[in-house]
Parts: C-alpha cells; sequence; structure tokens
C-alpha cells in the first residue's frame, strides 16, 4: 500500500501542475483557471468475504474572482464566469443541505454532480479554506469565511 501511495503521489506530483492552467490576474499572480478533483478508490474484503469499496476525495478548487477586481477580460474573463458559476452552484447544495431542503440541486454543475457522493449521506467531509490576510482582501476572506460556516451548518445523515 505504501508503494502504491508513493507511485500516486509521485504521478499526482508531476502530472497536475502539467494539467493544471493557471494566469496572471490583478489579485493573484497564479490564479487557478479551473477546479482539480482528484478521486482514490479502495476495495477491501473482510475475512468473511464481504467486499467493501471507500472513496477519498481531494479537491482544490479555483478560487472565486469578482471580474472588476481581477482585471481579467476576454478568455479570462469567461473562464471567471465559469469558475464564479459553479462555486454558485456549490453554494446552493451547501444551503441546501445545511437548511436541509428536500431537494439538493447536485445536477446544476458538473462540480456539485461529481461531488454528490462526497457531500451527502454517511460520508466525512473536511473543508479548508486559505485566506489571504492582506486588508484588501478582506472583503473576499469574509465571503469564504461566512462559506465555511454554511458547510460546517451540514449535518451528514447515514443512508
Amino acid at each position: 500500500m505504501n508503494m502504491a501511495m508513493e507511485l500516486f503521489s509521485r504521478e499526482l506530483n508531476t502530472s497536475t501542475p502539467r494539467n493544471r492552467t493557471t494566469a496572471c490576474t490583478d489579485m493573484n499572480s497564479h490564479s487557478s483557471r479551473s477546479h482539480l478533483l482528484v478521486q482514490i478508490y479502495g476495495t477491501m474484503t473482510n475475512p468473511e468475504g464481504k467486499q467493501f469499496t471507500s472513496c477519498i476525495t481531494l479537491v482544490d478548487l479555483a478560487g472565486s474572482e469578482r471580474i472588476a477586481k481581477s482585471g481579467v477580460t476576454g478568455d479570462r474573463a469567461k473562464e471567471a464566469i465559469a469558475i464564479n458559476k459553479s462555486l454558485s452552484a456549490l453554494g446552493d447544495v451547501i444551503n441546501s443541505r445545511a437548511t436541509k431542503n428536500s431537494h439538493t440541486p447536485y445536477r446544476n454543475s458538473t462540480l456539485t454532480h461529481l461531488l454528490q457522493d462526497s457531500l451527502g449521506g454517511d460520508s466525512k467531509t473536511l473543508m479548508l479554506m486559505q485566506l489571504n490576510p492582506c486588508a484588501t482582501h478582506v472583503e473576499e476572506s469574509m465571503c469564504s469565511l461566512q462559506f465555511g460556516a454554511r458547510v460546517n451548518a451540514v449535518e451528514m445523515v447515514k443512508k
């Protein structure tokens, strides 16, 4: 298992930077222009022969950007709009889960559809937020903290 994880880690560290697009904006010199989602599946068989499958999903979300503040235009503006739209859909799913709505809009975005198993049922979810300590970014940091509070309000219910 350790050798498999080492090989996976090496592959992830070498292939991910090549496949991930970044661009310079007024807010970030290496702004991610896409989300990164990696799923690792493992299967175990107990002594009675019953198989169990688990999945670990690692996600690095592209940051939300206010187009006016980031200074992007053209294709970069279209990317920012798409990123913000998927993050908004994620926010809708989190709000729906936190308020225990009967319908959760997982299919409103490819991102939320892919994360459905991680955001619902008996999954364990951990979300880390990165905040910018600069006073000029306090508004964005506050939005991130508010989103984190909404995520924290979600109760996972065993299926």
